[in-house]
């Protein structure tokens, strides 16, 4: 199975569009969405190209394709737009023999090298998982790829929206325990397996 994973799309059409675009580009088999998908929340800017109502419509398309858990930005009433599940506070993905834990990263955080959660999530609990499972979070809009001290492989896609780490948007593929982070112009600028 062939995942494409993106975090923090907040309503924007054009980052959707993008990462509609790298799903088909890369012929992944689902897309893995870690939250705040339509809704930019009260510290963001207005994304360009603004329009939660037509980005639902959009991903409404691949809904059969989708997996998806909810963040910090996302309300109950954007599950009444989007024909697939996105109330979850973390999805856990059996992959044969990986297992993939993802979440938006404001409950949930992994513990990093350092055994701190990552910058943004001071306040989330830290989780620990078994080695083989790769820990997917979004949140901070920071992109991050390392291997932690138990062996595993920590990304956070960034945001394609609203990256805070002076780097354009980015998203990440999952395949037989590889992650590789793309930015927008389809340049690999991390992997890890």
């Amino acid at each position: 199975m062939k995942y494409l994973i993106c975090s923090d799309i907040h309503g924007s059409l054009k980052s959707c569009k993008k990462i509609l675009t790298a799903f088909k580009s890369h012929n992944c088999n689902k897309i893995i969405i870690l939250g705040d998908i339509l809704y930019h929340g009260p510290r963001n800017p207005i994304p360009e190209e603004y329009n939660p109502k037509q980005v639902a419509i959009e991903l409404n398309n691949f809904a059969d394709r989708i997996l998806s858990c909810r963040g910090n930005c996302d309300a109950e009433v954007d599950q009444m737009v989007l024909n697939f599940n996105n109330r979850e506070d973390y999805i856990k993905i059996d992959d044969g023999k990986f297992t993939l834990f993802c979440t938006h990263g404001h409950i949930y955080a992994p513990a990093l090298n350092n055994g701190d959660n990552p910058p943004g999530c001071e306040s989330a609990k830290t989780i620990i998982v078994k080695p083989d499972t790769f820990y997917f979070y979004g949140h901070t809009h920071i992109t991050v790829l390392e291997k932690n001290q138990n062996g595993n492989i920590i990304c956070n896609p960034g945001s394609p929206t609203l990256p805070k780490d002076n780097k354009h948007g980015c998203y990440a593929i999952f395949e037989n325990g590889k992650v590789s982070v793309y930015n927008w112009n389809d340049k690999i600028i991390g992997e890890l397996q």
